[in-house]
């Protein structure tokens, strides 16, 4: 059986999509699967059990990179397209089945949606598959296991926490009687977003601070987050990796919407601004071409608050 799955150009959609794919490899057991997506997040697809090819497809003006993958795919006969992008390519190809993501605007997390294509009851959760190659990696680079990891960025200024909080968290957590007293920190991030990164890295005290922006490829930054105690950051791709690795998770939400994309895993939870998704976006002087942070609301106790929650809910083993 020959597969096409079309997915997101976005790192969080791809890995929100993982479980999806696996779905279809699971009960298309021995299927060759041709993975479609953008170049950021191509790396998670390759060496997956099942999956024969990864395109990675670079967006290109007025929509010609549609045309670089039909180039691709169209002298075959597919027995399944699914289509992610909610494009039209699935019915330019010759395929036994079609099925397409439908846009929708319900308040319902993205993953229900990604079920819906293919009428699933049950939410697949995300899952990669992580290459022992990058399993040494993330050992080398996080010889303590369990220690606490920091997301500061974002693809989006405006949903980026401001470093001095972030800086404040970690001491709280790391600090006398927090729950990584004295440990290392990682952070995370790619090596463009190394400014905003930076002054994070630079107040984590005692030199306990794991650089690990734009360090590795995403295969061993997802192992990193693997050997990770807690992992706290902004509604970002990293998040969703987080969640995925199943590592405890913990996002911060303002000019985003939780109930599309809070983290997804047993030991996982999200909090937000005091204002609202709705509150921010029709603020007097409301600008999405700035890149201000929207955050500032969101005070450090409650991050600790919920950060020390979820801690406690994984110590208890709560579902």
């Amino acid at each position: 059986m020959k597969i096409l799955f079309i997915t997101s150009n976005r790192l969080g959609d791809a890995v929100l999509s993982t479980g999806l794919l696996n779905h279809l490899i699971s009960k298309h057991r021995g299927a060759r699967v041709t993975v479609a997506c953008g170049p950021i997040p191509a790396p998670l697809f390759v060496g997956m059990a099942g999956v024969e090819h990864v395109i990675a497809l670079t967006k290109k003006p007025y929509s010609r990179h549609w045309f670089s993958l039909w180039r691709q795919v169209a002298g075959q006969v597919w027995d399944l397209v699914v289509d992610l992008r909610s494009s039209a390519i699935g019915w330019t190809l010759i395929a036994k089945r079609r099925r397409r993501l439908v846009k929708s605007d319900a308040n319902v997390h993205r993953l229900r949606l990604l079920a819906d294509v293919l009428s699933l009851p049950e939410i697949p959760a995300p899952g990669i598959t992580v290459p022992s190659e990058a399993q040494a990696q993330a050992k080398a680079l996080i010889p303590d296991a369990g220690i606490l990891a920091i997301g500061p960025t974002a693809n989006w200024g405006g949903k980026q926490w401001p470093a001095e909080l972030f800086a404040e968290l970690i001491n709280r957590l790391t600090g006398s009687s927090g729950p990584f007293e004295g440990r290392g920190v990682a952070v995370f991030g790619a090596e463009s977003e190394r400014e905003v990164a930076q002054p994070v890295l630079d107040s984590i005290p005692d030199g306990r601070g794991i650089d690990i922006v734009g360090r590795v490829d995403l295969p061993a930054i997802h192992a990193c987050l693997g050997r990770c105690g807690l992992y706290v950051g902004n509604d970002s791709g990293l998040m969703h990796l987080a969640a995925a690795a199943g590592t405890p998770t913990l996002g911060l939400f303002g000019p985003s919407r939780e109930v599309h994309y809070s983290p997804w895993g047993k030991y996982t939870t999200f909090v937000r601004t005091p204002e609202s998704y709705e509150q921010i976006l029709y603020a007097p002087g409301y600008d999405f071409r700035s890149q201000k942070s929207l955050m500032g609301s969101l005070t450090v106790d409650a991050v600790a608050t919920a950060a020390l929650g979820l801690i406690a809910e994984v110590e208890m083993g709560a579902p």
